[in-house]
């Protein structure tokens, strides 16, 4: 089972969340890139991926503009939330982060901003190697929900703005 479909049996199903309006994004399917709806709120999808030389792992955040090119997410893209699985051999969970704070951090577009077309991000099982890791994970792990026995579902609720 991949990473979307365990999370929204697992995790999203508690909620009683109708899923719509879904569409896979080929040219990012290695990192299982698609939208959605969870109810009213739309989603913009990833898995990140192991890197074999960095801590963390990595995930890619970018459309083409209408000339084709590859572009950040810009603040006026219809989406609420992007959330983004995340896994190692023993362990999953998944951030789920909302548009205001990807601006605020820099990640969307904006007329100030240019944005970012990927980054990295730091599970809590993760060691950060660097100062700048270090902050990244701290802000990171605010949004981060694990998927397991012990899944914190308010906490997963009240990220989804549910509560």
């Amino acid at each position: 089972m991949n990473s979307l479909s365990e999370s929204l049996s697992t995790l999203y199903s508690k909620f009683s969340l109708e899923v719509s309006a879904f569409v896979n994004e080929p040219e990012s399917k290695e990192y299982d890139a698609c939208r959605f709806k969870l109810n009213e709120q739309s989603i913009v999808y990833r898995s990140a991926k192991i890197t074999p030389k960095k801590a963390g792992q990595f995930v890619t955040f970018w459309k083409r503009n209408i000339e084709g090119i590859t572009e950040p997410l810009h603040e006026n893209d219809p989406f609420d939330f992007y959330i983004i699985s995340v896994a190692n051999e023993t362990k999953r969970g998944q951030f789920i982060v909302p548009k205001s704070i990807l601006i605020e951090k820099g990640i969307v577009a904006t007329h100030a901003k240019d944005g970012k077309r990927g980054f990295r991000v730091y599970p809590p099982w993760d060691t950060p190697t660097s100062k700048q890791a270090e902050k990244t994970q701290k802000w990171q792990i605010e949004y981060f929900v694990e998927i397991s026995n012990r899944t914190d579902f308010k906490l997963a609720k009240e990220l989804l703005g549910l509560e």
